[in-house]
């Protein structure tokens, strides 16, 4: 039913602006429909306002807990404009449709920190809001009054009219609204459940896939595994099958996912070996055999207990030289029937078949902090020759080229400050997670020596500039033949001068990817 008059229903413990919209509103020529404290408000400032329970003909019940609850509101909230049925049942009923809805929420008691009261849950405003904003083409829903001066502008320069995308709009900031309050109670509710060891009350709605791990970082710190149920196949450990092994543990869903997000960029066969989050060795060859031994020739040391991922099918020349040293998960799209039988002799080595392997969409990276969550784009950025300029040296040939992209790839996914030592599309030298580029340079080197590999027409990839010459140098006095860094440093003249005397090929890809 369509009354002469559009209505308005204003219920809100925030009084701030709330005179301001009224005054709109009553311009506008709009019946302004109210509860108890607000409607007292309102009349004591000089509005006219009909009374919630004299529209209704119902008192408010139980202290006020029952007050908007009624068909005569919601009928009038969330009856389609456009559907004659609708339209006349409520003319049938005599319920007039109501065009505008002013709500504010209760404050939750123990919002800093404490238990939520029960008795300050708000449900009618709730409710009253979720109506509002469900039938949005027709109602305006205000949840806030940060949002009154925008609809009061367009209520005065519009003839009492709103905007449908205004309306759109508001109405999704309720439901993000509402999303939010709901999840305050229900995270008070779940810290009981918490104490018993039950880590889901804040996670269960983002991820709703949940598995238990065998345990934390530590034996003693307790974790579970929570995923997206949507997530393609080839391109998550959420929607991986284990075939064989122990439970995972937090520590294995880490250094797995650190593999797979490394080898899911690299070309051709390609094994990655990672150990605590940093590939220890990688490689790309000419078949995965040759690949995973050369992966694990640059730190065979780091390579015990280590994790593994391939981007092909697991053959079974590669699956005999796996189970030839201690290797806690492998993870690959497949394995043959004669690589499986050989990999099933290590009854705790845990298998992971990923399926055919696709490349990740944009999405988010989420770390916690104490008490909130650190949110960012994943670093998803490409080796990309058209970005690169080559600073100082002889310019590079596409085999050296491809030899710094397959460096400058492992790099990327190397904890900072990182630097890489690559020959022939394997690497023969990380050094990671140092305080300093130049102790990150002489790791690389040290663990070269140690693995007996030649450094001497190798390549370097550094995550971000130089700062200083010092790794040029370095890279100078073990022959390194190509380098590739960001550059960005106000001393970048420096870093070219060296590579320069050194006669060293040095490229800027204008990217940094520092991993903290």
């Amino acid at each position: 039913m369509k009354s002469s008059r559009p209505t308005a229903l204003i219920s809100v413990s925030d009084r701030t602006g709330v005179e301001e919209l009224a005054a709109a509103l009553t311009d506008s020529g709009y019946r302004i429909l109210s509860t108890g404290g607000t409607a007292r408000f309102l009349e004591q400032a000089g509005f006219p306002v009909e009374n919630l329970s004299d529209y209704t003909g119902f008192p408010e019940l139980l202290d006020g807990r029952v007050k908007s609850l009624h068909p005569k509101i919601f009928a009038g909230l969330l009856a389609l404009r456009d559907n004659p049925a609708h339209l006349a049942e409520l003319a049938r009923a005599g319920i007039p449709v109501i065009d505008l809805l002013a709500v504010n929420l209760y404050p939750l008691s123990g919002e800093g920190g404490g238990e939520v009261q029960p008795e300050s849950i708000d449900i009618g405003g709730a409710a009253l809001l979720r109506a509002g904003a469900k039938n949005h083409p027709a109602v305006t829903v205000l949840a806030a009054p940060a949002q009154y001066p925008e609809v009061i502008a367009e209520l005065r320069s519009s003839g009492g009219e709103v905007s449908p995308a205004t309306r759109r709009r508001l109405a999704g900031e309720v439901f993000e609204l509402t999303a939010r309050y709901d999840r305050k109670i229900a995270l008070s509710f779940g810290r009981e459940r918490e104490e018993k060891g039950d880590l889901s009350g804040a996670l269960a709605g983002l991820y709703p896939g949940k598995r238990s791990l065998r345990y934390g970082e530590n034996q003693h710190q307790k974790a579970e595994f929570y995923f997206s149920l949507r997530i393609p196949a080839g391109s998550s450990l959420a929607s991986a099958r284990q075939l064989q092994g122990k439970e995972l543990s937090y520590n294995n869903i880490l250094d797995l996912e650190s593999a797979l997000a490394l080898v899911l960029e690299l070309e051709g066969p390609a094994a990655v070996i990672v150990k605590h989050t940093n590939p220890c060795g990688a490689a790309a060859g000419e078949n995965l055999l040759e690949s995973y031994t050369r992966a694990r020739a640059t730190d065979p040391d780091s390579a015990f207990g280590s994790i593994i991922a391939f981007n092909r099918p697991v053959d079974g020349p590669t699956a005999a030289e796996v189970v030839s040293t201690f290797v806690e998960a492998v993870a690959a799209p497949g394995f043959t029937p004669e690589a499986a039988r050989t990999l099933s002799r290590k009854k705790n080595l845990r298998l992971l078949e990923l399926g055919p392997l696709s490349p990740r969409p944009p999405h988010l990276a989420l770390r916690s902090v104490y008490g909130g969550l650190l949110v960012q784009e994943a670093d998803l950025e490409l080796w990309n020759p058209a970005r690169l300029a080559v600073a100082a040296g002889p310019e590079p040939d596409q085999d050296l080229i491809d030899e710094l992209a397959f460096a400058w790839t492992v790099c990327k996914h190397t904890r900072s400050n990182a630097i890489v030592l690559g020959k022939g599309k394997a690497t023969a030298g990380i050094g990671a997670g140092q305080m300093s580029r130049i102790d990150a340079a002489r790791l690389a080197f040290e663990k070269a020596g140690r693995a007996g590999l030649e450094t001497a027409g190798a390549v370097l990839a550094s995550d971000a500039f130089f700062p200083f010459r010092d790794v040029v140098d370095l890279a100078g006095e073990r022959g390194i033949k190509a380098i590739v860094q960001p550059g960005g440093s106000i001393r970048d003249g420096d870093s070219i001068e060296a590579a320069g005397e050194h006669g060293i090929t040095l490229l800027m890809t204008g990217i940094r990817h520092f991993r903290h």
